[in-house]
This record gives structure tokens, C-alpha cells and sequence, in this order.
């Protein structure tokens, strides 16, 4: 067992570092002292604190794991590239912000998989920590290397170096595992994979028998809610109370990967939500609060809620923020009664230029929803919108693209009628064809095809009120690869990550010609994963079972070329294979 990092070569590693921070632990809300014998894991988020502090599913595992009388959780996030020089210059390893441990002297470390482009961070980690890269490669000595998150439900091209993927809500699946690891500790890494294995929800990719399943939290009521949060010592990208309020969507978007794969909605009642907030508000301090979901203005108690909210929060100026507005006039007008969002601006998502292509995704959102949001935005006095679209949606044609520029446009003529400045920040993302989604089987963009429809997109932004900004091309690609790629692309991974590469979802830090070498280095052509797929391919993904149906999929995208769009399920089941949930 390693020694736990000593104080003078602590201090020693962060002085030499810019945010120390990030580093040092010891934040309010985080517990500093494992449990006698327990099972211990450290989560382990592959990008930056600031980032992985304020991602809610973090804080809500951190929560669960340390309730457990046989668990112990700590955490560790990717070190930025300068951490990283020092540490290894120090020869030291890394360590988990509580105790200040080696991250080899846990039983297990839990990576969160949210983005594509943070995968070379998972081999950082591991690197640092002294873990072999590879499963086949460790010892009865090394942790359990875990992963869950919505990578895990596509996982072959991080296969060779996880050991276990838990699917679907974590807190479902983690205690389970927690449990396996109390009562297997002294036994053998192969032992304690079989075991896990049998766990519902777990895919262990070496002793799995296929398939494996998603496993969901059917009543949220029922489950763990966390009333403590730990506060960060530096600012973070959110900061703020955050509370989930329910989990799923009903919309349907067919480019929406989270729409399909945290199916079916369940939904937390007004007074359990109401007394979280009154909880996390006195325990951590913050002065803001944060209602959590993929389409909060879906929330049937949202009203309720608010009515209830806005006095309480009124006593100590406290403030409320919705992450997620429809394109609408209803969700316009109820953000008009949030202070926090006054101040700044509104942000939609038509994420197509035309009806027709609208259509084609399922969107829901029409030409008159785009006008009654926009003028009740500007009527209620904002100065400025965010507006974000796809580029490269299947079907799509130059008029699909102007469509864009002319909804642009559009919004800053109502702007004028109401004698606003009319700031437009239009954000243009390339359509990646994500797995469990109905256009999983599509042709990607080429980079060089989003490049030229990027242009075009700006080339016809005549209005100096309008700022367009889009994902780079190579970043978009990259992720395509990776979410449709098989497990020969841990070979990829690898040996990019031994050119250096980190970090790839920073612009800054992005280096595509590492990734063209190292594609031509391990005779691996990533078009292969970005080309149309045959209907009757067999997909790297189709073991895991995310619970809509292969069948709800394929008729969904003949709907799409159709242009025939599927009602919101909250106006009858559409049965995509969890019709029996649904009706309890």
C-alpha cells in the first residue's frame, strides 16, 4: 500500500501550480475520514474541478456512497497540464482530495463518462496513479477500475481499460457494487469480477454474458435524496444549489441521445423539492438555486413549486435559475419572474432553420413558438438571446441552412419593435449521430462539409448585432468516432495519449494532427465509424439494452424521412419499450 502524500510535499506540488485549488481538498460538505473496514471508491471525473464540481450527478453519488455504513467515497479530477508536469516530476502519485490517499490504495475508481473528448484524461489518471492502462494488466493489488455515465451504454472503445460499466442510474448500481467490495475484500481480481458480474445493471466486458441491461430509479420519492452538498473553495462553472427535480423527457427529439437513454420521465413532487432547497440553502450557504432536468418547464409541479418558492427565496434574496426553457411564450413569461435570469439573457434551442427540418427531428417546436418566445422575450425587456442549432442534421439542404441565418434575423427585427439592442449569439454545433438514438445509423458530416456549411452560415450574417460561434469541425468529428467506435480504437486512445494529447475538449489543447498519426500509426481509418451504417450491421453498442426497443428506433427514423413527427408522450405512450413502467 502506498503512503498517503505527506503536508511539506503537498505544499511543495501546489506552489509550483497556477489554482492550487483545485488540488488541496478540505472544501465545506466534503468528508475527510474513511470509515473502519469499508469498501472504498474514489470518483474520479476526467476533466477539470471546475467542471466536475459542478456536474449534479458527482455530488449526489459523493452523497449516497458516505451514507452507506459500509462505503466510503472520495474524489480526484483531472490534473490540468501543469499538475500534471509537477507531479510526475515529484515522482508522486496521485491522490484523492479527502484523505489525501493514493488513488491504488482504493478498492475501486468510478469515472464518469459525459463527453467523448475527455477519454485521453481517464489514461492521465491512471497513468498518475501508477494503474496499468490495460484490464488484462493489473493485479489482485489494483483497484477496480469502474465507469458509468451515458458513455457507458456505448463502451467498446473504452473496453480494454475499464473493468466494470455500470448502466443507468448510479444510484441503482453503486451501492450494489459497494456491497460486492465490502465482502470480497482479500480475494482475488478475478473473484470479485465474477461477483460483480452478476450485479443487474454491471457489464464486465472480460466475464459479462451478453446482453447486458440499464438499470433505472422507478420512484425518485423512494430513493436517496442528499440534503448536504460540498461547497467549492474556488468558483466553478455552477455555482449554486443544485436540485434534481425529474429525471427523463417525453418530447422525442430523435437527434437527443439523453432523451432516449434516461427514459422514462419520473418526476419528484413540490414538497420533497421544496424541502431540499430549504435544506441545501441553510447547509451550504449559496444564494442561488438551480431546478435540474432535461426540460425543467416540462415539470408538472413547476408552477406549484415556484408559487411556493418565490417568498421563500424573497426573505434572504436568494436567487432561482432554470437551466432549460421551451421555445415558447409560457416559459418566456415565468422566466420574466426570475431574477437571475433578468439580468442577463434568454437562451432556445430551434436547433433547425426550417419547419421542415424541425419535422425531420421531431423538434416540436414551430415557426409561431419561435415568434411568441422571441417577442415575449424582448416584450419583457431582455436585451439579448442565445439561439443554438445543429449543422449537419440528416435531410438537411442549403435552405435548412439559411433558415438559420433568417430566424437570426428575424429575432432582431422583433427586437426593434420593441426598442431593444437586439444582441443575437447564435451557437452553431455539427450533428453527431449518437448510439440508442433513431439516427444512430446516419452519415456524419465530413470536416470538411461542416467547415463549408459553417462559412455559409456566416457568410449570410450581414447584421453587426448578430455573433456566430460554432464547435470546430475536427472536435465534432472526433466525437462522432469515439461515440460509434469498437474496441479497436482503445488502441487509438493509447497511443494518441502517448503523443501528449489532453484535454481534447479544450480548443486550446486540441491537437488533430496528434490524432491523424495515431490513427495512421495503429492502420485504423476513422471515417469507417462516421459512414452510413446498413440497417442490418451489427452495432459495437446493440448488447446494451437501454430499454427502448431496436424496432420504437428504426419506425422512428422512417418517420424522420417521412417528415412525419411522433406527439410528446404525455399525450399518449408511443410504446419505445418502457410502456410497462410507465403505466405504475
Amino acid at each position: 500500500m502506498q503512503q498517503t502524500i505527506g503536508v511539506d510535499k503537498l505544499k511543495y506540488i501546489l506552489s509550483q501550480v497556477k489554482h492550487p485549488s483545485r488540488y488541496i481538498g478540505g472544501e465545506w460538505g466534503a468528508i475527510c475520514e474513511q470509515k473502519a473496514n469499508s469498501a472504498t471508491i474514489c470518483l474520479a471525473f476526467p476533466d477539470l474541478y471546475e467542471v466536475g464540481m459542478s456536474y449534479l450527478g458527482f455530488q449526489i453519488l459523493y452523497s449516497l456512497i458516505n451514507s452507506l455504513p459500509y462505503a466510503t467515497a472520495e474524489r480526484v479530477y483531472a490534473p490540468w497540464v501543469d499538475a500534471e508536469t509537477v507531479i510526475r516530476k515529484e515522482n508522486t502519485p496521485l491522490w484523492s482530495l479527502e484523505t489525501k490517499n493514493p488513488l491504488k490504495n482504493f478498492d475501486a475508481i468510478g469515472f464518469t463518462l459525459q463527453y467523448e473528448l475527455s477519454y485521453t484524461n481517464i489514461l492521465t489518471i491512471l497513468s498518475l496513479a501508477n494503474i496499468a492502462f490495460r484490464s488484462d494488466k493489473r493485479t489482485d493489488d489494483d483497484p477496480i477500475i469502474v465507469a458509468g455515465g451515458v458513455g457507458a451504454l456505448y463502451p467498446a472503445p473504452l473496453e480494454a481499460f475499464v473493468d466494470v460499466f455500470l448502466l443507468g442510474d448510479g444510484e441503482a448500481t453503486l451501492p450494489r457494487l459497494m456491497k460486492v467490495l465490502k465482502e470480497m475484500k482479500g480475494q482475488s481480481r478475478d473473484a470479485k469480477l465474477k461477483e460483480i458480474a452478476k450485479i443487474k445493471g454491471a457489464y464486465v466486458p472480460h466475464c459479462s454474458v451478453l446482453p447486458a441491461t440499464r438499470v433505472i430509479v422507478e420512484n425518485l420519492e423512494n430513493e436517496f435524496i442528499p440534503n448536504t452538498m460540498i461547497v467549492p473553495n474556488t468558483s466553478i462553472v455552477h455555482d449554486r444549489v443544485a436540485v434534481q427535480v425529474f429525471k427523463g423527457c417525453t418530447r422525442g427529439c430523435r437527434f437527443c441521445q439523453a432523451g432516449i437513454i434516461d427514459r422514462p420521465v419520473r418526476e419528484r413532487n413540490s414538497k420533497s423539492v421544496l424541502q431540499q432547497i430549504e435544506n441545501l440553502l441553510k447547509f451550504t450557504g449559496w444564494d442561488e438555486v438551480g431546478l435540474l432536468s432535461l426540460a425543467t418547464c416540462d415539470w408538472s409541479c413547476l408552477k406549484e413549486t415556484l408559487d411556493k418558492l418565490s417568498e421563500y427565496l424573497a426573505k434572504d434574496k436568494d436567487r432561482l435559475s432554470l437551466p432549460s426553457l421551451r421555445v415558447d411564450a409560457f416559459s418566456v413569461g415565468m422566466a420574466a419572474t426570475l431574477e437571475k435570469l433578468r439580468k442577463g439573457g434568454l437562451t432556445f434551442a430551434p436547433e433547425a432553420g426550417t419547419q421542415r427540418l424541425r419535422d425531420v427531428i421531431n423538434k416540436g417546436v414551430t415557426d409561431n413558438d419561435i415568434n411568441d418566445a422571441l417577442t415575449s422575450t424582448f416584450e419583457h425587456g431582455w436585451d439579448r438571446v442565445k439561439l443554438y442549432f445543429m449543422m449537419g442534421l440528416p435531410t438537411e439542404t442549403d435552405e435548412d441552412l439559411d433558415g438559420i441565418t433568417e430566424i437570426c434575423n428575424r429575432a432582431f427585427s422583433i427586437a426593434k419593435q420593441y426598442k431593444r439592442r437586439g444582441d443575437i449569439n447564435v451557437s452553431v454545433a455539427g450533428f453527431v449521430p449518437k448510439p440508442h438514438t433513431p439516427f444512430q445509423w446516419e452519415k456524419q458530416a465530413t470536416i470538411e462539409e461542416l467547415w463549408e456549411k459553417g462559412k455559409r452560415i456566416k457568410h449570410s450574417i450581414k447584421n453587426k448585432h448578430i455573433s456566430l460561434s460554432y464547435h470546430e469541425p475536427e472536435q465534432t468529428f472526433l466525437e462522432g468516432v469515439f461515440a460509434r467506435g469498437d474496441n479497436k480504437l482503445s488502441d487509438v486512445l493509447e497511443c494518441v495519449w502517448n503523443m501528449g494529447e489532453r484535454f481534447d475538449g479544450w480548443t486550446e489543447h486540441f491537437n488533430f494532427e496528434n490524432w491523424r498519426k495515431a490513427f495512421a500509426e495503429t492502420g485504423i481509418e476513422p471515417t469507417t465509424y462516421t459512414r452510413k451504417i446498413n440497417l442490418s450491421d451489427t452495432l459495437p453498442w446493440d448488447h446494451i439494452n437501454v430499454g427502448v426497443t431496436k424496432e420504437f428506433l428504426l419506425e422512428e427514423r422512417e418517420k424522420a424521412y417521412m417528415t412525419e413527427t411522433t406527439h410528446d408522450c404525455r399525450q399518449g405512450c408511443n410504446a419505445c419499450g418502457w410502456q410497462d413502467i410507465c403505466k405504475k
